[in-house]
């Protein structure tokens, strides 16, 4: 596996980095599953069909658009409403 130089000299310094790797894993394997259990909530059921289909005509999100999402959700953590553009 490779690391990106700040992910790697990360884990270095941290006494049990097979945990920290672990622990990330999971928790996107949480987000994966909460997603999900969003959408089947609003009536929308994933199938494996339906995610290759989904994979092949969108595109992956930008940096920026990764951070806004993250700007979102930690608001939504802290209790606020996020303003809506």
């Amino acid at each position: 596996m490779s690391l990106p130089d700040d992910v790697a000299a990360y884990l270095d310094r941290h006494p049990n980095s097979s945990a920290v790797v672990a622990d990330a894993i999971r928790a996107r394997m949480a987000r994966g599953e909460a997603v999900e259990l969003t959408l089947r909530s609003v009536g929308y059921h994933l199938t494996d069909e339906g995610r290759t289909w989904a994979r092949s005509v969108l595109r992956r999100p930008t940096e920026e658009q990764r951070a806004e999402s993250q700007r979102y959700l930690e608001a939504i953590e802290a209790g606020q409403l996020p303003e809506t553009r």
